[in-house]
């Protein structure tokens, strides 16, 4: 099943979800609100987690800031991860709050904040290996 959910287009409900649970600025508003925090914005903008939705525009899962607009560095080490794995921007966003079997059903945003990412990168590797299926 995982293999074909990560073939499939990315159903609306995920980005409703992520929206209503954590936030999907807009990538010009995420660039607004780092620019006010930051000098220069410019680094943490090359390390977002970026999903593009049909007809709406480039957004950012909230997911992936803390309350201070700093980045959470686990995300970011997946996100960094799912690229050299080269699991598109989307289908990390959707792995990311989809309740995963390698991590006994949790959803891996849920274990953002954990101190040791192992099991997260090693859930990772598994979306890989079903891309490639």
């Amino acid at each position: 099943m995982a293999a074909k959910l990560y073939r499939s287009p990315i159903p609306d409900q995920l980005w409703d979800r992520t929206r209503d649970e954590f936030g999907l600025p807009g990538l010009e508003q995420v660039r607004e609100r780092l620019s006010a925090v930051h000098e220069n914005p410019e680094p943490a903008m090359r390390q977002l987690v970026r999903v593009f939705i049909d007809d709406e525009g480039t957004f950012c899962p909230g997911y992936q800031f803390r309350a201070d607009l700093s980045l959470n560095p686990v995300v970011t080490g997946l996100f960094e991860r799912a690229l050299e794995l080269r699991i598109p921007h989307n289908y990390f966003a959707l792995w990311m709050m989809v309740p995963s079997p390698t991590l006994g059903g949790r959803r891996p945003v849920d274990l953002r904040n954990i101190s040791d990412p192992a099991p997260l990168r090693a859930a990772l590797g598994r979306v890989r290996a079903d891309l490639a299926a």
